[in-house]
């Protein structure tokens, strides 16, 4: 009887551009949202906050714990969330404590921005807030082997492309060639 070495599983890296836009679009939903309780008046308020908290959990833990690792915007782009042990991908969704983790630190970075998009018109320097999550985010770039943002290295998650989803991005890249091939006949 002889010992076989089984090669682990391979899952395709995620493109750093499809995960901006999967943030993106999670981001604005849930932006968008919490603006609707918004006065009008100039400065931070709490309501939106509490909405855009409650909905950033909802959309990106619970959602993705019960979604088969995807939320909103990475079924939009075809991603999904993996957890990571030892430096291995597993093919197993992270847990709600992984996710909980992962989504606090990404979370806060987002609540910045939408304060930031909020206050931006009476307080320009409100434009400083976006550099938390360009930080966390940035270190993306600098990890080719894994492609990890230091919320994904902290919380042991890995974000890979999948095959289930909508595949939003692979859907206007072809609009956008047949808009073309129109405009040149």
């Amino acid at each position: 009887m002889t010992i076989e070495r089984v090669r682990p599983k391979h899952y395709p890296k995620a493109e750093i551009g499809r995960r901006g836009l999967a943030l993106g679009l999670d981001f604005i939903v849930v932006w968008l949202i919490s603006s609707l309780l918004g006065s009008g008046n100039i400065g931070i308020q709490f309501a939106q906050i509490l909405v855009f908290i409650i909905g950033w959990l909802v959309l990106r833990v619970v959602l993705v714990y019960n979604n088969q690792g995807q939320s909103l915007g990475r079924w939009a782009f075809d991603l999904k969330v993996l957890e990571v042990e030892n430096g291995q991908v597993v093919g197993r969704i992270p847990d709600l404590q992984a996710l909980s983790k992962r989504e606090a630190i990404i979370g806060c970075g987002a609540l910045l921005v939408a304060v930031a998009l909020t206050n931006i018109r009476a307080n320009p320097t409100a434009i400083l807030l976006i550099l938390p999550l360009a930080i966390d985010c940035s270190s993306a770039f600098s990890d080719t082997q894994m492609r990890q943002a230091w919320h994904d290295r902290y919380a042991g998650t890995f974000i890979v492309s999948s095959r289930r989803g909508y595949s939003l991005d692979i859907k206007v890249k072809r609009l956008l060639d047949n808009v073309r091939r129109n405009v040149r006949r």
